[in-house]
């Protein structure tokens, strides 16, 4: 299950989608409610790590989308904002602790909406303190109304996302249960008829 978030996470930031509407928050939170501890901020960096260094050949406005002709260092997709954008996704992970004993509906909406939230609160406050706009208070203002329009597209994205990845676990779950229900139904049902055959 590992794999399949990382790999469904970073095919899906590569395609093309409009900005911030992105599977990220919903891998973290997904991975901190259903995988061991240990997975927890491991799944969504690596997912971060992979995405963001595929991203270095991704053009999408030009032709070829993809460009390969030349390799790319690591330390490329590395910038001022990085650590921030990174660490807020660390965070969402560590939010989608809250849904480990309880993934109700409204809990896994309610921390969607708080790790989009701190998702731009977070990046905002890196891109101002990485030195787009002033170093004062005005400066920080400007960074988070110039980060409100994509707000509300983080908002869209994470609560799709969050929404596919639970809803598809819960129906897989419910279909292995029914399989395995059935499972145990027919092997009563042939250990009675052999006791009755006796």
């Amino acid at each position: 299950m590992v794999i399949m978030i990382i790999i469904s996470a970073v095919v899906m930031r590569l395609v093309p989608h409009i900005p911030n509407f992105a599977p990220m928050t919903a891998a973290a939170l997904f991975s901190a409610a259903y995988l061991p501890k240990r997975y927890i901020l491991m799944v969504p960096l690596i997912a971060l790590a992979i995405s963001d260094y595929l991203l270095l050949y991704v053009s999408p406005f030009s032709d070829p989308v993809l460009n390969f002709s030349r390799v790319q260092p690591l330390s490329a997709m590395f910038n001022s904002t990085t650590a921030w954008v990174w660490g807020s996704f660390m965070l969402s992970a560590l939010l989608g602790l809250a849904l480990r004993k309880n993934p109700s509906s409204v809990r896994i909406g309610s921390m969607t909406i708080l790790a989009s939230l701190q998702f731009y609160l977070m990046t905002n406050f890196g891109v101002w303190a990485a030195g787009a706009y002033a170093r004062d208070l005005s400066g920080l203002l400007g960074s988070y109304v110039a980060g409100l329009p994509f707000l509300s597209w983080t908002l869209a994205g994470d609560l799709f996302y969050t929404a596919a990845f639970f809803s598809l676990y819960a129906l897989a779950l419910k279909q292995s249960q029914r399989g395995y229900s059935w499972q145990i139904k027919k092997s009563v049902e042939r250990l009675v008829g052999a006791h009755l055959d006796r």
